[in-house]
């Protein structure tokens, strides 16, 4: 009887030290540095809070954006950190005011050294005095006079050494974009759980020469100039049916194995919007939020939204499971089919859909009206972090689809 006694004892001595491990990461404000590329560090900050549950909890800052993440787990002197919609995850070792570890995301085999460090409130560490302002529109090239080369947008606002702000690009934007000018050198970051960014540029009074970092794996160089009227192509121009087709078609299979056409009874005489995408790609996390709370505003419009995703897990099971997590955290009720796993490579979605001239960018929207024609094809999506030209899209948006609805 004693000694089962002692050994009830120990087992409550392990329980209560290891609630007291659980506890032990300290409250308040972090610095995450995460390694990429040519020694660059991207910085990111954010706040851990405790519950009253006990559970732990953090807010992820990227200038005016908040991302709240509820899963996080212990076990002894490590910690895991898993990202709300996506795979990605950090996993590390603990102590009470430092954190060290990987950022990882297995169907991409890829893994960023990871390190945290609490009460450092400074997104950019050692920042000089601000002898620059890059405030206002820079148009921008990557990769010029490459085969990969590209134009965006820049769009900044400085206030002091801060700068926030994003690059606009033909396929989306590049998130919550925060940081400083240091002196003459322009040093911007965002990290939201899928995507890590960095961009560091030298800056004169109208020109940046500069380096965009993403993660560990992908290094871009760019260069802009001022250009206070410049603007994109328009996003309703790039991508089109191709001579010879007049209809959109494909058969993929939802979450039950069931395959989902647009000659199903319950796209007919509807306004139908087919939403090209992937669970992965923050644009369409940005564009599926403004759907779902469309779709809340609008009960009685006879609309209906069909997703194609294009997943890059490695096995369909892994696939649907994370459509699934897409879906339930934020509340997604129409159908979202299974286009294509093992890849997101554009070139290989657009053989699945040969009427297009091609997938340009995850994500894509194409409108067909009641009588199943091709109306408008949406490429990209500029979310909330492009500010106005949100605002913008939202107009057009429910405009356009009022008229499609009353014809």
């Amino acid at each position: 009887m004693k000694r089962a006694i002692s050994i009830l004892f120990l087992i409550l001595i392990l329980v209560a030290c290891q609630k007291e491990k659980e506890t032990l990461l300290s409250e308040g404000i972090w610095l995450a540095e995460l390694k990429t590329m040519d020694n660059e560090i991207l910085p990111f900050n954010f706040k851990l809070v405790k519950h009253e549950d006990g559970q732990c909890g953090i807010e992820i800052y990227n200038a005016e954006e908040v991302i709240a993440v509820d899963e996080i787990s212990f076990k002894n002197d490590s910690v895991r950190i898993k990202f709300p919609v996506y795979e990605g995850y950090i996993a590390g070792t603990f102590s009470e005011n430092k954190i060290e570890g990987q950022f990882i995301k297995e169907s991409l085999d890829r893994v960023v050294p990871f390190e945290a460090t609490f009460g450092v409130q400074e997104r950019f560490r050692n920042s000089k005095a601000s002898t620059k302002n890059v405030s206002g529109i820079w148009e921008t090239i990557f990769e010029k006079g490459t085969e990969d080369e590209y134009v965006a947008k820049g769009i900044f606002a400085q206030d002091g050494d801060k700068v926030t702000g994003t690059f606009r690009t033909t396929t989306g934007d590049y998130r919550y974009l925060d940081g400083v000018v240091s002196g003459d050198s322009l040093k911007i970051s965002a990290f939201d759980g899928a995507h890590a960014f960095v961009f560091t540029a030298s800056v004169t009074d109208s020109i940046m020469n500069g380096v965009f970092y993403s993660g560990n794996h992908s290094k871009e160089v760019f260069e802009a100039k001022r250009n206070e009227v410049f603007e994109l192509p328009s996003a309703d121009s790039l991508t089109f049916l191709k001579e010879g087709f007049d209809k959109l078609a494909f058969s993929f299979p939802d979450a039950t194995g069931k395959l989902v056409s647009l000659e199903d009874d319950k796209f007919n005489n509807k306004v139908v919007l087919v939403q090209i995408m992937g669970s992965w790609c923050p644009n369409c996390l940005d564009e599926s939020k403004f759907y779902v709370d469309y779709l809340k505003k609008n009960p009685d419009l006879d609309i209906e939204i069909v997703a194609l995703a294009f997943e890059y897990a490695k096995t369909k099971e892994g696939a649907f499971k994370s459509i699934k997590r897409l879906k339930d955290r934020i509340g997604i009720d129409y159908p979202i089919l299974l286009a294509q796993f093992g890849t997101s490579d554009k070139a290989l979605a657009q053989e699945k859909l040969p009427m297009l001239n091609h997938v340009l960018s995850y994500p894509t929207t194409i409108f067909i009206d009641k009588k199943g024609a091709v109306r408008k094809i949406h490429t990209g999506f500029n979310g909330p972090a492009t500010g106005e030209k949100f605002i913008e899209f939202k107009k057009e948006f429910e405009g356009f689809v009022k008229e499609l609805l009353a014809e």
